[in-house]
């Protein structure tokens, strides 16, 4: 009797514990925190924790010079999706994964043509080699993500954050990149012929090699001195 009273407690009359899941500025710091905190780190830069104190939270965060966020705060994020599941879905014909949670995801060789990862958290994903052509990647978050060799041709990149990717050798011939954040973004070798990169943030951006015959650089900040050695 005393062991269905207690099963009956812990799973319908105790109080069941919420849970919250925290986006910290680094993984590491992520790591960190989950250890002070006694939560579960999801192996990037997210940590689910018990709902509670904002205070030990902003402690651990400051100790360790993070910023960090409620997953969601801002705009609508999904669960976190694996890459079967995305290359599974792909596979049966579905092409939508707007606000997708894919970051540190490994897609890298993936055969993903005209998928809708608009507003998707992509950040330290490897995309290498993928093909990514005519994808809708509007408002993305790829900062610090492995996109070299990747076939980004004709693909909407517009407002998409690239800060600190890798694109050597990326194909993004006619891909619209206006307003895009492409700061930091290692072009070597790139091809961005007939690229739209109006308004883009350029600045600190390594063109060595990069093709940019035919580019809309119209309005775009950038540091002169980083196209000596872009092909025009």
């Amino acid at each position: 009797m005393k062991n269905i009273i207690s099963i009956v407690w812990n799973n319908w009359l105790k109080p069941q514990q919420k849970y919250s899941v925290l986006l910290f500025g680094s993984i590491a710091a992520a790591s960190e925190i989950a250890l002070m905190l006694n939560g579960e780190w999801d192996g990037c830069n997210g940590v689910i924790i018990a709902s509670g104190d904002e205070v030990a939270v902003n402690t651990a965060a400051k100790l360790l010079e993070t910023t960090w966020c409620y997953q969601g705060a801002s705009k609508a994020v999904l669960g976190r999706v694996t890459t079967d599941e995305i290359l599974r879905r792909y596979a049966i014909g579905e092409r939508n994964f707007v606000n997708a949670n894919l970051r540190c995801a490994v897609l890298a060789s993936a055969k993903l043509s005209e998928i809708n990862l608009s507003y998707a958290q992509l950040s330290w994903a490897d995309l290498s080699q993928a093909n990514l052509s005519y994808a809708d990647l509007t408002a993305a978050d790829l900062s610090l993500a492995n996109l070299s060799g990747a076939d980004l041709s004709k693909a909407y990149l517009m407002r998409t954050n690239l800060s600190g990717a890798d694109l050597q050798q990326a194909s993004l011939q006619r891909a619209n990149l206006s307003s895009a954040n492409l700061s930091e973004v290692n072009l070597t070798g790139a091809d961005l012929t007939l690229a739209n990169l109006a308004l883009a943030d350029l600045r600190g951006a390594n063109f060595y090699e990069c093709n940019l015959s035919g580019a809309n650089l119209t309005g775009a900040k950038l540091i002169e001195s980083d196209l000596a050695f872009a092909k025009q």
